[in-house]
């Protein structure tokens, strides 16, 4: 990454764990609902906890934690929450190697791209705050009064998953110029990077 190029491609970041220290969106859970409710809905969540050592579906437990605190938010009322979450803990949050090689990137005019799991409306803010061209997420489901329905709208962004939602927006022949992750759920994105990066960054803010 020393020579400056133009037009260098698609480098698609994981965000929790990879350019954050800790997943987003339960963080987010935690401060939009205070300690108490927390609490309380943490143990609510308790059999579905259970569950996951069995069936490992990490889709699964995630819409159990949307139901519990989400479900009825309005749209607007969320959006305008989730902005104010980024700007309160984007610098507690986001690790400063990764950002580091994110403006590397950036700086030789890759597409910037976002791929997580994480539901799309809590993660925009920092994808936009950090100039992504392209955000690729988990998306929640809306009634029809724009509130969360409890469900996603389509599969958890996780996986194989990842790769399906990339070649969906770059086409079957996306060239993946480089790739970061640090779990399992991104393995299938790394495999197919010409650089793959899989726990690199360490350090906290």
């Amino acid at each position: 990454m020393d020579d400056p190029a133009d037009d260098t491609g698609v480098v698609a970041f994981d965000f929790d764990g990879t350019l954050t220290t800790r997943d987003s969106f339960t963080a987010f859970l935690r401060w939009r609902a205070g300690a108490a409710r927390y609490a309380r809905g943490m143990r609510r969540l308790a059999p579905s906890g259970a569950a996951y050592l069995f069936h490992r579906n990490r889709g699964r437990i995630k819409a159990a934690a949307v139901r519990e605190f989400l479900l009825g938010a309005p749209r607007v009322e969320l959006e305008a929450e989730a902005r104010a979450f980024a700007e309160a803990y984007a610098p507690r949050l986001l690790r400063p190697d990764a950002l580091h090689t994110w403006r590397r990137w950036r700086g030789r005019r890759a597409t910037m791209v976002i791929v997580t799991a994480s539901p799309d409306i809590i993660v925009q803010p920092f994808a936009r705050g950090l100039g992504a061209d392209h955000l690729i997420a988990t998306r929640l489901a809306f009634d029809s009064e724009d509130r969360v329905a409890g469900m996603f709208d389509g599969r958890n962004c996780r996986g194989p998953e990842k790769v399906t939602r990339l070649q969906a927006v770059f086409g079957p022949d996306l060239r993946l110029r480089a790739a970061y992750g640090d779990t399992s759920g991104d393995r299938e994105m790394l495999k197919i990077a010409e650089e793959p990066g899989y726990r690199v960054f360490k350090e906290s803010p």
